[in-house]
């Protein structure tokens, strides 16, 4: 199912797993809007591992519902390869894999975009959307069992507020997700996304659609998925949401 999107950087409509041919693995992450805060995080998270990518020849692959002009802004802010950036304007590749699609109430004298936009807010207050509010809280609560996010000399600069270094956070504590580090990354990307709303979410409909993970060996067998269930719930694991590669790399090889 997985087959013909458009690439960012060049426009043209070519097979997602062209250029794959050597790779060990293909990591295909399939993201909703690309303004939403799964895709942003998400991002933020791929970005992280680059090293473990090369160092295992692992090829990643991201399909988003945008258009052109989202996807080269979300690569801009996250620093995504626009190579490995796929666009879906019309959420058609969710719909083939049976990705959820989110709340679906309608009020009758509600429009399209009214009603997308009722079913989001019920979804960002954990209605229709599994794990949502448990989510919200540990990025202000902090997480033992994550990583920092944020470097002692890193510069986060979210304005209208003054930027802080990510030294501050080492007053709750260290060498693990300290509280409100999380939902500080999410609130610079929630500005990021609301000061240019219409370049990252050119179509209201999809607005509540979630995304997956699908990873595949070299014979382009799926070895391990994860279909997302509500907002912030892009991965089986919150705390660490690559973790299940090196589940899948240890597994796969110890049954060659």
């Amino acid at each position: 199912m997985l087959t013909q999107k458009q690439r960012v950087s060049d426009g043209k409509v070519i097979s997602i797993f062209s250029g794959c041919e050597s790779a060990n693995y293909i990591l295909v992450t399939i993201l909703p809007q690309l303004g939403d805060f799964d895709s942003l995080e998400y991002a933020w998270w791929l970005n992280r591992e680059k090293d473990l990518f090369t160092s295992k020849n692992i090829v990643v692959r991201s399909i988003g519902i945008g258009n052109r002009e989202s996807g080269k802004k979300f690569c801009q802010y996250t620093g995504f390869c626009e190579d490995n950036l796929f666009i879906d304007s019309t959420a058609n590749i969710h719909q083939q894999l049976k990705l959820y699609q989110g709340l679906n109430l309608r009020i009758p004298l509600f429009s399209a975009t009214q009603n997308a936009w009722l079913n989001l807010l019920l979804m960002c207050a954990g209605i229709g959307s599994k794990g949502t509010l448990k989510e919200v809280f540990r990025g202000y609560l902090g997480d033992k069992n994550a990583p920092p996010l944020f470097s002692n000399n890193q510069e986060i600069n979210i304005k209208p507020f003054p930027p802080i270094k990510g030294s501050l956070f080492n007053k709750a504590g260290q060498n693990y997700q300290r509280p409100f580090e999380l939902a500080t990354l999410r609130l610079q990307n929630m500005v990021e996304v609301l000061k240019y709303w219409r370049n990252y979410v050119p179509f209201d409909r999809y607005i509540t659609q979630r995304g997956g993970t699908f990873l595949f060996n070299a014979q382009q067998e799926l070895i391990y998925e994860h279909r997302d269930e509500g907002i912030l719930g892009f991965a089986e694991n919150m705390s660490n949401p690559l973790a299940f590669l090196q589940d899948c790399l240890v597994t796969n090889q110890s049954g060659r």
